[in-house]
């Protein structure tokens, strides 16, 4: 089963100061965490998808096995880095079946959560699986082969979940507490401080 996976990084967080990729948590980087996580599986491809503040978060993770790929049009937003990613998948692995998708400001990802959503995946054979937090979808996300002529399409600044509304894709979902917290503004890491104590 080939499945690739992606870490977009690309966005910025003016709010901050600093790229919030490099938010502390746990004692390293927020990036470095999802790195290391995705790490712990064998992959078919891995890439890392960065854009904004690109040389100064490089200068500071340990990419491991995951080949960068500076993704110039960032400002665009979160799509433009879901086609650079996929398409950089595709040339290391053409024959890929799965595409998962994380995202660098999400600290409470961990393997549970990805083997599960894996797992869900490949027991129901969906087009789609989203992580479900407060009534919603979203990212973490893995995409069947036949989706990804949809996520190619994807324009602005729209995650992989509006292919959801606008596609009417098939897709599962698996439950991830916590996985709305995300990281943009200095409350957020205080509130992140407090939390990663629990």
């Amino acid at each position: 089963m080939k499945i690739g996976v992606v870490i977009l990084a690309a966005g910025s967080s003016s709010r901050l100061g600093y790229p919030k990729q490099l938010v502390d948590f746990k004692g390293k980087p927020m990036l470095q965490h999802i790195i290391d996580v995705a790490d712990s599986f064998e992959f078919g491809t891995e890439v890392l998808v960065l854009g904004a503040a690109a040389k100064e978060i490089k200068d500071k993770i340990e990419p491991k096995k995951f080949e960068i790929l500076f993704n110039q049009n960032w400002q665009e937003g979160m799509a433009s880095s879901i086609r650079a990613g996929l398409e950089k998948s595709l040339e290391k692995e053409k024959d890929l079946e799965h595409l998962l998708i994380l995202l660098s400001d999400q600290p409470f990802v961990s393997k549970q959560r990805i083997d599960a959503l894996i797992k869900e995946q490949l027991a129901s054979n969906s087009e789609a699986t989203f992580s479900e937090y407060d009534e919603d979808v979203g990212v973490p996300a893995i995409f069947s082969s036949s989706v990804f002529p949809y996520l190619k399409e994807l324009k602005g600044d729209h995650g992989a979940k509006k292919l959801v509304y606008d596609k009417k894709i098939q897709f599962r979902t698996v439950k991830f507490e916590k996985g709305n917290f995300d990281v943009d503004t200095k409350e957020d890491v205080e509130l992140l401080k407090k939390l990663e104590k629990e």
